[in-house]
């Protein structure tokens, strides 16, 4: 019996074993040849598979870059939602229409579902059934519960920061009260906000508590448009340069206490602040806070 050959010498030994090598012509014998070796590759077993998913194969096609950019395109328009909704541009209880964002923003309708679930995680949006999403109003008592709280989390990372901070951090510090004075000497609304926002943000990290870190980085987005509403009052913007200069000597001289405390009051003004303007505008207008 003959064992079945295999190779790429199967065609030329299978023709010999049936007699037909000396028989058939050139051209038969090669057709003949190739009809052997397909039924050779017909019963040959197939390789087996490998197991576990297949490796992702790199790219280098031109275009690639694009691409990468539109994966992360739902955080770029909840960015830029997110700053309209905390600078007033679109207003408090206001309708999110999809149809005229998507044209304003340049996107689908996919990204910017996206960035309205993450505005509402963030208390800034509020979802409605079979109705369009909303500016979240901002509300007296809302306002009120929010700095209530956030005055008390600024109190312990301001004391833990006046024990644990570090000389590069409080030069860091101080560089950016120095920036904000400027901005407040120039009228520089939106600059002194950013710098506003690193401030407080760096004393958190500089309380060296992951936990107190943890939640003041979910509570702070929460007033962050309540903090832009209240430097409206110029007043108020005045009395925020003086307030981050008092904690800064504080944090300084390691007054752990002190730095608390003044970091508190200065969290309250600004919830107070806001509530005193809300009101304002329910008494003009008749209209709910």
């Amino acid at each position: 019996m003959y064992e079945r050959p295999i190779g790429v010498v199967a065609p030329v030994i299978l023709a010999i074993r049936f007699g037909s090598w000396d028989t058939i012509g050139k051209t038969g014998r090669i057709q003949h040849a190739i009809l052997l070796s397909k039924d050779h590759q017909m019963h040959e077993k197939p390789a087996p598979r490998k197991r576990g998913r297949p490796r992702k194969q790199v790219s280098a096609e031109p275009g690639q870059e694009f691409r990468l950019n539109r994966a992360n395109l739902h955080e770029r328009t909840f960015e830029r939602l997110r700053s309209m909704i905390v600078r007033g541009k679109l207003e408090p209880g206001a309708a999110l229409v999809e149809a005229e964002l998507c044209l304003m923003l340049n996107v689908s309708r996919t990204p910017l579902r996206e960035a309205v679930k993450l505005l509402a995680a963030q208390g800034l949006v509020e979802l409605r059934q079979n109705r369009s999403a909303r500016i979240a109003p901002l509300t007296i008592g809302n306002v009120t519960d929010l700095f209530e709280a956030m005055s008390n989390v600024e109190r312990l990372t301001a004391e833990f920061a006046a024990k644990r901070i570090c000389k590069e951090a409080l030069a860091e510090l101080g560089e950016l009260q120095d920036e904000i004075e400027r901005c407040g000497a120039t009228g520089d609304l939106d600059g002194y906000f950013t710098i506003n926002q690193k401030i407080h943000s760096k004393i958190a990290v500089a309380s060296g508590n992951a936990a107190l870190r943890e939640i003041h980085e979910l509570l702070f987005p929460r007033t962050e448009r309540a903090r832009y509403f209240a430097l409206s009052s110029v007043r108020r913007w005045r009395e925020a340069i003086s307030e981050h200069r008092g904690v800064l000597e504080a944090l300084k001289a390691r007054r752990a206490k002190t730095a608390g405390r003044l970091m508190a009051e200065h969290v309250e003004h600004t919830g107070r602040e806001v509530v005193e303007i809300l009101a304002q505008n329910r008494s003009s207008d008749g209209a709910p806070a």
